[in-house]
């Protein structure tokens, strides 16, 4: 059973973009943990999104932790800019860093946490030697680039093996996150795995509900009763 705090991560990307600063407060009222920022490049992935002037702004409207989700094929260049805008949170693909370990090292340097993404078909083993770097792991449940998808079963035991990886090495503090296809049966999955992020776009923003608590509240559905989530950093 997962008894860390399990934290729910709305994801801007489903957001109205003409009305983010709204549609932040709706999700900081619902009781969201962290605000996800997916930033695509066009490049290594075929979507172009926001960059760090829009988390500069996002920074002014809301206290919660900004997870900005770095899907670009040169993360470096941009470490820097995404510090002075206030990300707290910075998570770079395994796949599109030649020298993993070095960003991870600099991401903390500039004062923000460190997070490694792995898509879909990318193995947990590419992690062994950076687990002293880390802050969170995201895994992907669906081939980055765009909402909506349909979530990937086959990366549950990849889940497991994260979190028993991170336990053997004495790094329980570090957050599994997992992004796409997220809702409350998926959810509940992906938690008794092991993870405790759970980063949502359509099933919160597409909610018919005015007051978006309900569809917060439903994605904690696989963590302890008795486990209120309170850990924001």
């Amino acid at each position: 059973m997962n008894l860390r705090p399990i934290l729910v991560a709305p994801s801007i990307l489903s957001a109205d973009f003409a009305n983010l600063a709204r549609d932040i407060k709706r999700v900081e009222d619902a009781g969201a943990d962290w605000i996800h920022v997916d930033v695509m490049d066009g490049h290594f992935v075929p979507n172009l999104t926001i960059g760090a002037p829009v988390v500069k702004s996002l920074r002014k409207q809301t206290k919660l932790v900004l997870d900005c989700h770095l899907m670009v094929t040169d993360a470096d260049r941009y470490l820097a800019d995404f510090a002075a805008a206030g990300a707290n949170n910075v998570i770079v693909h395994a796949e599109a860093c030649v020298h993993l370990q070095r960003t991870l090292s600099q991401i903390r340097q500039l004062g923000m946490k460190a997070g490694v993404a792995l898509n879909p078909a990318t193995t947990e083993e590419c992690l062994t030697y950076v687990l002293d770097d880390l802050d969170q792991v995201l895994v992907m449940s669906v081939n980055p680039g765009f909402g909506g998808q349909k979530f990937i079963p086959a990366v549950i035991p990849k889940i497991a093996a994260i979190r028993k990886m991170l336990d053997q090495a004495g790094r329980k503090e570090v957050h599994i996150g997992v992004d796409g296809g997220m809702d409350a049966s998926t959810a509940k999955l992906v938690i008794n795995a092991g993870a405790n992020v759970i980063i949502a776009g359509n099933s919160i923003y597409g909610s018919q509900d005015q007051d978006l608590s309900h569809a917060v509240s439903v994605l904690r559905s696989g963590s302890n009763e008795k486990i209120v989530s309170q850990a924001r950093g």
